[in-house]
């Protein structure tokens, strides 16, 4: 199993949907920053937030076990990337993650009986 890097590549806001369904002074994800990068192995890394943990959680796993192109090839024409975001329907945040060279380690198998 190989680490995933995930890279946060934009931060939307819908003022319009947030205007209409959000709470007051609602603005852009305060949780992430475009640029920031995490490495994912065997669990979501620090640091990133749960909600987009679980919308990506299978496509980071994925690709961790050598998957290529999702969709039969008519999605993302890079082999070993996915582009995916978060399920903030008023500031969704889009990560690209990519499988690296770097082998994951099973926290499990470090331990001693």
């Amino acid at each position: 199993m190989k680490k995933c890097r995930i890279t946060v590549l934009k931060r939307h806001f819908d003022a319009e949907l947030a205007e209409k369904y959000g709470v007051q002074g609602l603005d852009k994800c305060p949780l992430h920053q475009e640029g920031q990068v995490f490495l994912a192995d065997w669990a979501k890394p620090e640091g990133l937030c749960d909600e987009a943990w679980k919308a990506m959680y299978q496509y980071s796993f994925s690709l961790a076990h050598g998957s290529g192109l999702f969709y039969y090839g008519d999605w993302i024409d890079q082999p070993g990337v996915a582009i995916c975001s978060c399920n903030d329907g008023l500031r969704p945040v889009i990560f690209k993650i990519e499988r690296t060279d770097e082998e994951a380690t099973n926290p499990s198998a470090a331990q001693t009986t």
